[in-house]
């Protein structure tokens, strides 16, 4: 199915569709107003305002197309009403580039389980330890019905909730280019029955989502992260007929879970809504590659050949070479930057057919590389490559020096970038 209508063609401009046999692979143009994305395009994560380790300077020496930054931990602390008071996240975090915000809905229904798991009641004993139950997990998550979610801070344990409106309302605050819609994460491994619930409660959201956006509504004031007391909605003031100083563009989420036909239908809905995007998400939570890779496929068929489609929580090598044919533009991953605090560092082969995309990785905490005088990758052209060697990185990384991690980093998100020149240069060739 494809939306004849093409709206917001100033966003996003396809510049070239690749002619290889059943690939809907393409080169595109994301114009935002701190920047033109080149796609199909890696989106660096800087969940709370930074890209791990990086300074923003160096982000643009790298060549980084675009960032992501996450509500749900921008809201638990600093808050949206001092990033907003700072002039938004661009300038509060002198982050000179395309920012996205995630709505928090994944941190909402898995990050904040995951956190309380690991957490100790004040009142008991340092030797004792809390059990992981039920009762545990209603500590996190207190209530989810059609109206949103309420839950509980991993900041500071304060009672936040969160609906459709207030998610945009946050987003808007926070000032990203590219807003997520709020959806419902959906586990993996759940029945049919409650992922058809969360799907179609998902799209409901969106609904409410477009609707909020589009009647200039943005929120005055918001809940205090600082406070111990839950947010009372009635406090929650409004400004009407708001009009930021830029385009904030709305991006719809797929939901659907492991099961095709409702994959299928939540495409369907949420491309019909004509949102200037379209994200998919609730892939990559547990389930293998295969089921992953599956999901896509199944959506493929109906994602939109007029506006970009972002693909949540998804950007390891293997899984953009396949998926950038599904017609997926943009990706966001932390494997770059985690993977480089570990001291696992990515190299792209050199192969004689230029557009061949290969790589590989190595772990310079390893012994052999204590001696080892050569550079880092004697085919990389990064700072780190040009001035380092791989004795000087193994050397940081056994003592904890911190300097390892801005170095680490900048190389596997420069490698990143350079994989993705690659890939569109693949596409342009018609080999992708």
């Amino acid at each position: 199915m494809q939306n004849s209508k093409l709206i917001n063609s100033n966003f996003f401009k396809v510049l070239y569709q690749s002619k290889k046999k059943g690939s809907k692979a393409r080169l595109g143009e994301i114009k935002t107003a701190h920047g033109i994305i080149k796609t199909p395009a890696f989106v660096a994560v800087g969940t709370k305002g930074t890209v791990k380790s990086i300074l923003p300077s160096l982000l643009k020496e790298i060549g980084t197309k675009a960032a992501f930054v996450n509500t749900y931990h921008l809201l638990t602390h600093p808050g949206a009403d001092v990033i907003e008071k700072g002039g938004g996240i661009h300038r509060y975090a002198n982050l000179n580039l395309p920012l996205m915000s995630d709505s928090g809905g994944f941190q909402v229904f898995s990050l904040a389980r995951k956190k309380f798991q690991n957490l100790k009641l004040k009142s008991q004993n340092d030797n004792s330890k809390l059990k992981i139950g039920k009762e545990k997990e209603q500590l996190a998550v207190i209530k989810i019905s059609d109206d949103g979610v309420k839950f509980r801070s991993v900041f500071d344990g304060t009672i936040i909730e969160l609906t459709p409106e207030k998610s945009i309302g946050y987003q808007q605050k926070i000032g990203a280019d590219i807003m997520m819609a709020f959806d419902e994460c959906i586990p993996y491994r759940v029945s049919y029955e409650y992922t058809k619930e969360a799907t179609e409660r998902t799209h409901r959201w969106l609904i409410r989502c477009i609707k909020y956006k589009n009647s200039g509504s943005k929120f005055l004031s918001q809940v205090n992260s600082s406070s111990s007391k839950s947010e009372d909605s009635s406090n929650i003031h409004f400004r009407k007929n708001f009009s930021p100083s830029f385009s904030q563009y709305l991006y719809g989420v797929i939901q659907g879970g492991v099961f095709e036909d409702l994959r299928k239908k939540s495409a369907e809905f949420v491309v019909s809504q004509n949102t200037p995007g379209v994200a998919i998400g609730g892939v990559s939570v547990g389930e293998s590659k295969k089921e992953m890779r599956d999901q896509v496929r199944w959506v493929s068929p109906f994602l939109p050949e007029d506006r970009p489609v972002h693909l949540l929580g998804v950007g390891e090598f293997d899984d953009i070479l396949d998926l950038v044919s599904c017609g997926i533009d943009t990706f966001d991953c932390v494997e770059p930057t985690r993977k480089a605090r570990m001291g696992a560092l990515f190299k792209l082969k050199v192969k004689s057919q230029k557009s061949k995309v290969e790589w590989e990785e190595f772990d310079i905490l390893r012994g052999i590389y204590r001696n080892d005088l050569s550079k880092v990758d004697e085919e990389c052209g990064c700072f780190v490559c040009q001035n380092f060697s791989k004795s000087y990185l193994h050397h940081l990384f056994k003592n904890r020096e911190l300097l390892a991690y801005t170095l680490a980093t900048y190389h596997n998100l420069w490698v990143m970038e350079r994989f993705f020149e690659r890939v569109r240069e693949a596409i342009e060739k018609d080999i992708i």
